[in-house]
């Protein structure tokens, strides 16, 4: 375990240059301290890794120096077949580019190891798309915002939003791209900092001169979870007392959104006729009420009084309608 450890820091060394040992410690998963006993490790081996003092230091490897432990053994390239997504790269542009790198990596393999990436090929498919839902077609200016992040060049966009006014142009840096569940976001720096855009919300971009660079400290994916969990602060913006049946709180996951499957099951309390007292986050109450119909008779809203009379009326609505 810990030679493959090794392999794997030299390797982060030798693709990204210098890191921190606080870097190593989170992509490696272990602590700061072993951090330090690997390097030490690698330096008594012969590997030409030092160290450089001060707030932007690190460790790095003598300017030059390759490590040719690069070959891949069987579990990694079936690894990096599952990667394989045609409908995003496509949406990128880069459709054929993805099936040329596979075929040059299936080449490459040694016959042991394309065999059962071929195999695996053959018993798993990754299908990213929801049910119940064609996927969207690709936004008509995706390639020219993926251009314009590929090459670190600023943007002007036309954009389209839910909130007035409701199309508003903002000269950005676009620092990255997100797809999510189908449809893809930049994350992009302006006059308000790094804000979220959905691409197919684009009305009109036009790539302006010049280039940018991208802070240090930026990490696309740490951005992105951060925006995420934002996103759920802002929208959820009260809560309902709901009494729901066992049934329905072991099927939550199939009907409700994560984040509210997990505050009904972290505020379960058992109540006195079988049925479960849970408080969720809300986004609104039209919001809540057409979702909490989805659970029909399995739950009863107690409070916010308004919410408990909109589903009230809504079911004799629905009772007047099928008399």
């Amino acid at each position: 375990m810990r030679a493959s450890r090794l392999v794997s820091l030299l390797l982060l060394l030798q693709s990204h240059g210098r890191l921190t040992a606080d870097r190593l410690a989170a992509e490696l998963g272990v602590s700061v301290r072993t951090v330090y006993r690997d390097v030490e490790a690698l330096s008594a081996a012969g590997v030409p890794v030092y160290g450089e003092p001060g707030h932007d230091g690190g460790y790095r490897l003598v300017d030059g120096y390759r490590t040719r432990l690069t070959g891949l053994t069987g579990d990694e390239a079936e690894a990096l077949f599952l990667t394989g997504l045609p409908g995003p790269a496509a949406d990128l542009g880069l459709g054929a580019v993805l099936a040329a790198a596979e075929l040059k990596l299936r080449a490459a393999l040694p016959d042991a190891a394309r065999t059962r990436a071929d195999a695996l090929r053959q018993r798993f498919h990754l299908d990213p798309s929801a049910w119940y839902a064609d996927g969207p077609p690709p936004p008509e200016h995706l390639p020219a915002v993926a251009d314009a992040v590929w090459e670190r060049r600023p943007l002007r966009l036309r954009y389209r939003r839910w909130a007035a006014p409701q199309t508003v142009t903002r000269t950005v840096r676009p620092y990255g791209l997100v797809l999510k569940a189908g449809a893809w976001y930049l994350l992009a720096d302006g006059r308000h900092g790094v804000r979220t855009y959905r691409v197919s919300q684009i009305a009109r971009v036009t790539v302006l001169d010049g280039t940018f660079a991208v802070p240090a400290e930026f990490d696309l994916a740490l951005s992105w979870r951060a925006y995420l969990d934002a996103f759920d602060v802002r929208r959820h913006r009260d809560h309902a007392r709901v009494l729901l049946t066992p049934k329905i709180l072991d099927r939550l996951a199939d009907l409700l959104e994560p984040a509210v499957v997990r505050a009904a099951r972290a505020s379960a309390e058992a109540a006195s006729d079988g049925r479960w007292h849970v408080t969720i986050p809300i986004e609104s109450h039209q919001h809540a009420r057409e979702t909490l119909l989805r659970l029909g008779a399995h739950a009863e809203v107690l409070a916010p009084a308004t919410l408990r009379a909109a589903m009230a009326a809504e079911a004799t609505a629905l009772a007047r309608r099928y008399r």
